[in-house]
């Protein structure tokens, strides 16, 4: 029988980056969201491993082993035919890759596969929260998930298809060892409430995400002004934006605008959550 399953994008409406293991690791301290647009798979058992990739953001999206949704497979002795719809872009800083490979996880222990607690980490930092796939609060190098509760936030995904490296962008911070957020996260009540209290964290990324490409910075300051979002910041390592809004209908009326005065750029309306 043919599995389907959902892989969500990912939104850190922070990230402090907070110390560096000896191993290299980087330790993180992130309140992290998904949106309801993300890429689709199926999975159809066979005899071998087979993965196919189709959609708007199909190119340049490897079909073999240096897929994390492979990777995922093959850890758990699965095979049979995957096929990947790509709707988010890649190697945008919103957990496209991650948030397959935990899909894949998810369905396949529907399957009756055990799924080895370690192997999600093992597969990339963010795949353990996507495994949640709901709001959480994320910290170490991506093992310590804390479940947490959030209002629904109306927000614009923008991303101008820039490219941006993790590992330059990494590279580039100048200091690693940032404040946490506070121990305790507020309970919110509305959208607006989340946004004022986000607006006093950070993604560290940020700055050093511009210095790797100077255009960051010209689109962020392009978007604060757009119909004055709550908050506008870089998700992740970029190069995808999010705007926080009060509501839905201006979410989609901002992102309509959006996408005719930048025809080349991908922006969606969502609610994150």
């Amino acid at each position: 029988m043919t599995v389907e399953a959902f892989a969500p994008a990912k939104i850190n409406l922070t990230l402090h980056v907070t110390g560096q293991r000896d191993d290299g690791y980087h330790l993180l301290d992130s309140l992290v969201v998904f949106a309801d647009i993300g890429d689709r798979l199926e999975f159809k058992p066979g005899p071998e491993l087979l993965l196919t990739v189709t959609g708007e953001h199909a190119d340049g999206v490897p079909a073999d082993s240096r897929n994390l949704v492979w990777k995922a497979a093959q850890a758990v002795g699965w095979t049979g035919h995957i096929h990947l719809n790509k709707v988010l872009p890649h190697g945008a800083g919103i957990g496209g890759g991650s948030s397959d490979a935990a899909a894949t996880l998810w369905a396949l222990a529907g399957q009756g596969l055990d799924i080895p607690k370690q192997l999600p980490v093992s597969l990339g930092a963010d795949v353990p929260v996507c495994v949640t796939a709901r709001a959480a609060r994320m910290r170490g190098i991506g093992d310590e998930i804390t479940p947490t509760s959030l209002p629904h936030l109306p927000a614009v995904l923008v991303n101008p298809g820039i490219s941006v490296p993790t590992g330059s962008v990494f590279n580039a911070l100048a200091w690693r060892n940032n404040p946490p957020m506070p121990d305790d996260i507020p309970e919110f009540e509305t959208a607006a409430d989340c946004a004022y209290w986000l607006r006093d964290q950070r993604n560290d990324l940020e700055t050093p995400a511009m210095g790797v490409a100077r255009e960051i910075e010209f689109v962020l300051d392009e978007l604060r002004f757009i119909e004055a979002p709550l908050l506008a910041r870089m998700s992740g390592s970029g190069s995808t934006f999010f705007l926080l809004y009060p509501s839905m209908a201006t979410a989609h009326s901002v992102a309509e605008a959006l996408s005719a005065a930048h025809p080349d750029w991908w922006c969606r309306a969502t609610q994150l959550n």
